[in-house]
């Protein structure tokens, strides 16, 4: 279902949006805590400064010596690497891509580029829309929202935008056109608040060659529709932690966690091993399973096993990252290139804890995947009805947005901890 070529882009709805986290060396992101750990110990016990530079692995933003401040929000030290030494940064969850939940070392002086601006925001009341760019055949959703910070990157390694909903900490002034909730609200005829865009935009984002647009229905009735749609899937894409409708708050942490209806979870039906990794990932079409060497996961829906995103299986994706599988074909060079290095240092068994976040994301897949078809007939009735063109709104002066919606906002009721230790103004 192709958009009508007036449709707004998000980009235009959402103004301010931050360009994908560029880490610069893989090893500060990992599946687990305590592989981040090992590899924090690792750098520091090499006493020998070309050892510890051979580890790191200098680049043109970041090398040993550098001198970079605190990232908002984060008790890290702020002397140069090449003395460096003390207990590891607290690692903290992130979300790369938009389904891969994994742990960052959440160290400035160790990120290529991190986006302060983005750690800024951050909060409880936080939700981030995550703009794909769009592959050379479009699959998967153009918008995936997270109440997780997202590092941007797709599957595939395609760079999105970041779209946070609020520009300030504590759920403070919407990342939205100024006058957009207002307009909305006359031709609608009820209120509308910055989650239900959010919302809507989920459910009704498409590709188009000028990016990602949201069409916007000025029918009521289809506008509650797509709310609807779009707070399911904002529920999904969070894991539980943002939920809203009747009876609910609508504010993180308020929904349950998804779950299939009984008879339909996915469950271990064979062990996976107990020693090692396993190294290959299968699905059985006819019994509905997924085969990780001799381990066996069933049901899982076919919805689930095709769930692609920027060109690539999900679940594929995910396993190469925890197996230690080469993605892409990279084959065996790119295992001796990672030999010796600090993210060759990964678990030698597959811990537990992963299996349950595997069921989790499966149970994930196969909701998106049956709410597919609405998402589709919500794009052709929006197509068909009544809408607020891009046009429309210049007419109203909601558009073109002012050149300062596009930048961040200025924060300056708390200090951050520059270089060394001084402290830096916002």
């Amino acid at each position: 279902m192709t958009a009508k070529q007036d449709a707004p882009r998000l980009s235009d709805l959402m103004p301010w949006s931050v360009a994908p986290l560029r880490l610069g060396r893989s090893w500060v992101m990992a599946p687990d805590p305590d592989t981040l750990r090992a590899r924090w110990r690792a750098l520091v016990d090499a006493e020998d400064a070309v050892d510890r530079e051979r580890l790191f692995r200098p680049s043109r933003a970041r090398t040993l010596y550098s001198a970079v401040g605190q990232l908002p929000g984060q008790a890290t030290p702020t002397g140069r690497l090449y003395r460096a030494g003390g207990p590891c940064p607290e690692p903290v969850r992130i979300l790369h891509g938009p389904f891969d939940q994994q742990w960052l070392l959440p160290d400035h002086r160790l990120i290529d580029a991190a986006r302060p601006e983005l750690w800024r925001v951050a909060g409880e009341r936080q939700l981030y829309a995550v703009e794909s760019a769009p592959p050379p055949q479009p699959s998967g959703p153009p918008v995936v929202c997270s109440a997780l910070l997202p590092d941007g990157r797709s599957p595939a390694g395609r760079p999105g935008r970041i779209h946070p909903l609020y520009r300030r900490p504590g759920g403070r002034e919407p990342d939205l056109a100024p006058g957009l909730l207002a307009l909305l609200a006359r031709r609608l005829d009820r209120p509308v608040d910055p989650t239900d865009l959010l919302a809507w935009a989920t459910a009704g984002a498409r590709h188009s060659p000028d990016g990602v647009v949201v069409p916007l229905t000025a029918d009521p009735e289809l506008w509650e529709r797509g709310v609807a749609l779009g707070e399911r899937l904002l529920w999904l894409t969070t894991r539980g932690a943002h939920a809203s409708g009747p009876g609910q708050q609508r504010a993180p942490g308020s929904g349950e966690r998804p779950r299939l209806p009984g008879g339909r979870r996915p469950y271990v039906r064979a062990a996976l091993p107990a020693r090692g990794m396993p190294r290959t990932l299968g699905y059985d079409p006819e019994g509905e399973a997924l085969l990780l060497d001799g381990g066996r996961i069933a049901p899982v829906p076919a919805g689930a096993w095709e769930f692609r995103t920027g060109g690539v299986r999900v679940l594929e994706a995910w396993f190469a990252r925890r197996a230690g599988v080469p993605e892409d074909g990279a084959g065996a060079e790119a295992e001796a290139a990672e030999a010796g290095s600090l993210a060759a240092v990964r678990p030698a068994d597959w811990p537990q804890r992963w299996t349950s976040e595997l069921l989790e994301l499966i149970t994930v897949l196969a909701l998106l995947a049956e709410l597919e078809p609405r998402r589709a007939e919500l794009g052709s009735l929006v197509a068909d009805g009544p809408q607020l063109s891009e046009d429309g709104l210049r007419a109203a002066g909601v558009l073109p947005v002012p050149p300062a919606a596009r930048r961040p906002a200025s924060v300056l009721d708390h200090q951050e901890e520059g270089p060394e230790g001084q402290f830096a103004l916002l």
